[in-house]
């Protein structure tokens, strides 16, 4: 087969990672920029060009798009679906993930767990907010921030008010939620390939840091999923209707909490962690769905 992975940098480790596996199993692997892809709208010729030449014979793509691209790269996406070409990621499926609010609603809405949330449209009370998430402390998260960019721990009811008043100055569209205390700055992520939970890590933030993210210095162990908490994965992953996602939980004590839905889940922290060739599950789902 001939698959594209879409991707920005082609030395990234995910990105390498899947090109090798592909080309293992004996895939010709094509790694595209999708900011540089022309998109022609024709009638019934929907059409994509790469650097001047036109991407013809596609099996399948991969796609592996930043968010800070993400209108662009799921035109892309949705351009390669228009022409039958098989998507591992839905373009609709990657932008619901991509909206914080949208995805905390539609996990709500399949009744799975989650930490206590508001959102506020420029609230003139910040304090009644700190109050419906159950006080301080609360975690204050920007919309559009990724692997822990825009998220503020603010211990007491005065630092959290002010971490309001300020986003709401610069017009920056925020949700709070529940500090969940007995998670000890610790987290799992779940990874979910069609339907499956290939690899689970649980990844612990660094001494005088909350976020665990592994981009921020937190490191990342192999762990066994509890029966609930490998349910609520798949649970979350169908919810959001994608085929590879990664699942971010919390550990609390009423059970698994979810966090966040990721649609591009990087591969180096959870093969490392595991010791799993996940990347040649995510070729094989590939292989399923096109044959």
């Amino acid at each position: 087969m001939k698959i594209v992975i879409l991707s920005r940098n082609p030395n990234l480790y995910s990105t390498r990672r899947l090109k090798e596996a592909g080309e293992k199993r004996g895939h010709e692997m094509l790694i595209v920029d999708h900011t540089k892809c022309d998109i022609y709208i024709e009638r019934k010729k929907p059409t994509i060009f790469y650097r001047g030449k036109e991407l013809k014979d596609i099996d399948a793509v991969i796609p592996r798009i930043g968010a800070s691209v993400t209108f662009y790269g799921t035109a892309v996406v949705r351009q390669f679906e228009m022409m039958k070409i098989f998507t591992a990621i839905e373009s609709q499926a990657l932008v619901r993930s991509r909206d914080k609010l949208r995805s905390l609603q539609i996990l709500s809405r399949a009744g799975l767990g989650l930490p206590k949330t508001a959102f506020i449209n420029y609230s003139k009370n910040p304090s009644r907010i700190i109050d419906q998430v159950g006080g301080a402390p609360v975690v204050i998260k920007l919309l559009e921030g990724t692997q822990g960019v825009g998220v503020v721990l603010a211990e007491t009811r005065s630092a959290a008010e002010s971490v309001l008043e300020a986003f709401q100055g610069i017009k920056a569209r925020v949700i709070v939620q529940e500090f969940i205390k007995e998670a000890g700055g610790a987290d799992v992520r779940a990874f979910v390939v069609d339907g499956v939970v290939v690899g689970a890590m649980k990844r612990q933030a660094q001494e005088g840091e909350f976020r665990s993210n592994l981009h921020r210095g937190g490191t990342a162990e192999l762990i066994e999923l509890t029966e609930e908490e490998e349910n609520t994965a798949l649970k979350a992953a169908r919810a959001m209707k994608l085929g590879i996602a990664g699942v971010d939980l919390l550990q609390s004590e009423s059970g698994p909490l979810i966090m966040e839905v990721n649609s591009s889940p990087g591969l180096e922290g959870i093969e490392h962690a595991t010791g799993k060739d996940i990347a040649k599950a995510i070729i094989r789902y590939v292989e399923r769905n096109v044959d």
